[in-house]
């Protein structure tokens, strides 16, 4: 079975995501991973999809709904979830709009080898909000991080908070 990424770039309507996923099901396509959200009024999907595809062939079908679409083939890599010995932590952010906040908060991460797995950003008038999903190496000093966090947060003049994602309870 081939494995291939799919983006989908379209204005927002109602039923737009039926349309697409419905397209990649036409095609054969399973779709084993997605991420879909609003950016601006328009829809941003993103899929990663298996089974017998020809990657010229979604794009053209998704093409001819009036979507920036495109689509390849990639090589299957780790699952979801912690490296062996890793943590999960959910990190948020709230503050004023500035150019940098990405970058400064990833960096801080990636300097104890951290790994953004998800992230959701919104402007809500004046307020920023980043929420993301990150992954730890199991040795990181989680207090030291957390300070390094803060006071990049207060840098922005933004609060951070960063705390381990609890397991799901039976």
């Amino acid at each position: 079975m081939a494995l291939s990424a799919v983006t989908v770039l379209g204005v927002d309507r109602p039923g737009v995501i039926a349309a697409v996923t419905g397209s990649l099901a036409e095609c054969g396509a399973n779709i084993t991973d997605s991420t879909m959200t609003l950016l601006g009024g328009h829809i941003a999907m993103m899929f990663l999809v298996s089974g017998d595809l020809d990657a010229e062939e979604i794009t053209k079908r998704l093409r001819a709904r009036d979507l920036v679409v495109t689509a390849a083939a990639v090589e299957a890599r780790r699952r979801f979830g912690c490296a062996s010995g890793g943590h999960g932590y959910v990190l948020t952010l709230h503050g004023p709009d500035r150019p940098g906040i990405i970058s400064a908060v990833s960096a801080v991460l990636a300097a104890v080898g951290g790994n953004i797995t998800g992230m959701s950003t919104r402007l809500t008038g004046h307020l920023y909000v980043l929420i993301a999903d990150v992954e730890l190496p199991g040795a990181v000093d989680t207090g030291a991080l957390a300070r390094d966090l803060a006071e990049t947060g207060s840098g922005l003049d933004s609060e951070i908070t960063f705390r381990p994602v609890e397991p799901a309870r039976p």
